[in-house]
């Protein structure tokens, strides 16, 4: 089953989306709960400019992931070997306290019969990145779509994160890296797969070979 509006495709046309105007609105009542004023003469540009930022930061939720993976090549003349993406630098934004998980993903896939073009992997992680998140989720987004879409013989996601909730506020505790992982197919049954994976992305939890 492809995923559906809850597992992380376009958002539901049943969401009442709020006019620009109402979001710089609410960007002027922020600024004025921390205690400032919104018209003074450094802020009065601040909700147009955190409107079009945010236009950006949350872009994906206006694009379909699984789109994106609907073009494939089949002539791999006979190609069966891992493909690894690794080291795709994202930013996104926890879903919790809307500040910055800045980090990079891993991706791998086994071919059955079918390639896709490797910008489509990175598209599929910056998709899901420009939402609000947790960073469990996203993983499991981005191994479930690459793994529905081109049903491969095993799919492989480690991400790597640092979250802002953490460092910026909260306990504080700067230099504290996140890593989660989504092992399918062969590479949750086939440790040396899994190994092979891990070896080539540098291991980054030793704990994710158990």
């Amino acid at each position: 089953m492809l995923p559906g509006p809850a597992h992380g495709r376009r958002s539901s046309p049943a969401l009442s989306k709020p006019s620009r105007a109402e979001a710089e609105a609410a960007v002027r009542t922020l600024i004025r709960w921390a205690g400032d004023d919104p018209d003074r003469e450094g802020l009065v540009g601040t909700p147009d400019r955190v409107a079009r930022s945010y236009e950006e930061f949350f872009a994906g939720y206006e694009v379909d992931p699984v789109e994106l993976l609907t073009r494939t090549f089949e002539e791999t003349d006979g190609y069966d070997e891992m493909v690894v993406l690794r080291g795709i630098r994202f930013e996104s934004h926890c879903e919790h306290h809307m500040v910055p998980i800045i980090g990079k993903a891993h991706v791998a896939y086994l071919p059955r019969n079918r390639v896709v073009g490797i910008s489509k992997l990175a598209r599929v992680v910056e998709v899901y990145a420009k939402r609000l998140q947790i960073q469990e989720k996203m993983t499991s987004q981005i191994a479930n779509t690459i793994e529905e879409v081109l049903q491969p013989l095993g799919v492989a996601v480690v991400i790597e994160a640092s979250h802002q909730c953490m460092t910026t506020r909260g306990v504080h505790k700067p230099g504290v890296t996140m890593v989660t992982s989504r092992m399918l197919g062969a590479f949750r049954s086939d440790p040396k797969t899994r190994r092979e994976f891990l070896a080539m992305i540098g291991n980054p939890s030793s704990n994710l070979e158990a």
